[in-house]
This record gives C-alpha cells, sequence and structure tokens, in this order.
C-alpha cells in the first residue's frame, strides 16, 4: 500500500459515500490486496457500510468467511479463478519442473485438463 499515491480506505470513503448519494442499497467491494491483514482491517473498516467484502489476490481460498458485527459478509481470499486442475492456474509439469530441478521454467496458462 505504501506505493499508491491515494488511501484505498479514504478512497473507498470517497466512493461509498458516491454511491449511496445515487440510491445503492446493496454494496459489493473487492479488495485486491497483497496482504491478509490489509483485507482484515478494511473489512472492519467498511463494516455496517458495504453488503459484503470479498478480498482478492492469493489463488488459495481462506476459511474465515463471516458475518462482521455490523452486518458485512466477510472473507479474506475468496481464491481463484481458473483451470481446477493447476498449480495457481499454471500448467502443472511446468510448476513441478520449476520447483523440482530450481530451474526457470516458463510458466503456462493450464487449460481445462490442467497439464496441456
Amino acid at each position: 500500500m505504501n506505493v499508491l499515491s491515494e488511501n484505498p480506505f479514504q478512497v473507498c470513503k470517497k466512493i461509498l459515500r458516491t454511491i449511496k448519494e445515487k440510491g445503492a442499497d446493496i454494496v459489493i467491494v473487492d479488495f485486491h490486496a497483497e496482504a491478509t491483514a490489509e483485507k482484515i482491517a478494511m473489512g472492519y473498516f467498511l463494516d455496517g457500510e458495504v453488503t459484503a467484502l470479498f478480498g482478492t489476490h492469493t489463488h488459495v481460498q481462506t476459511a474465515d468467511e463471516k458475518i462482521l458485527e455490523k452486518g458485512t459478509a466477510y472473507i479474506t481470499d475468496i481464491g481463484m479463478t481458473g483451470p481446477k486442475n493447476s498449480v495457481i492456474g499454471m500448467n502443472i509439469e511446468a510448476s513441478l519442473k520449476r520447483f523440482v530441478t530450481t530451474l526457470p521454467e516458463k510458466y503456462r496458462v493450464a487449460t481445462r485438463r490442467g497439464n496441456t
């Protein structure tokens, strides 16, 4: 967050004011952030102000879904979209080669089967 020109917490508040002035009843926030702490803090910051907040980025879903004290639905990370049989969306064989040999291997996006 230190490289951003604007603070995401303050930007969210500005956007929320605009959305609510236009009469939105349901507000769902996708907060794409690196650290889980950033996402958890944003959840508490927006609790009661938004309908739901879900974090994205880490490729693997967290198991901390809950309804916060003021009624906001929350989960730190919903996981990834993409091929189920993959290593974070990448071809399994290429990924294994990188880990097993410690040599560079170009990542290739997995197909539906995950390996071709």
